[in-house]
């Protein structure tokens, strides 16, 4: 049977050179691979960024879910990089995550989330 080794998160932008700012200034090295993708990484999770024409960031249905040690401090550290985009505080779920969001500015959805400490 095959093994799994990762998966990565492809996430539609308008433009990959806006989209490296974005994603660098959030704390992810990015990879230019030709003028229409990159790769966006931190520790062990890959994003990769691709052009796309036309996106409609109110319609977008493209998501990540990122576990993250601290979710508290990755919204701390992502509120004062000061990007575009929206960010949604962590708040404390039911099923024992603390979970915060980012919104990009191509509507990509980024959740994260940490198990609530005891």
């Amino acid at each position: 049977m095959t093994t799994f080794t990762g998966s990565a998160a492809i996430l539609p932008v308008g433009d990959p050179t806006t989209a490296a700012a974005h994603y660098g200034a959030l704390g992810f090295t990015v990879d230019r691979s030709g003028p229409y993708y990159a790769f966006a990484r931190r520790d062990e999770v890959t994003l990769h960024l691709a052009a796309v024409d036309r996106i409609d960031p109110g319609t977008s249905n493209s998501a990540a879910y990122l576990y993250v040690s601290d979710a508290d401090a990755l919204a701390a550290e992502w509120s004062g990089a000061g990007v575009a985009g929206q960010l949604v505080d962590p708040v404390d779920t039911p099923y024992g995550m603390r979970e915060g969001a980012h919104i990009d500015p191509w509507g990509n959805l980024l959740r994260f989330g940490s198990r609530i400490r005891a």
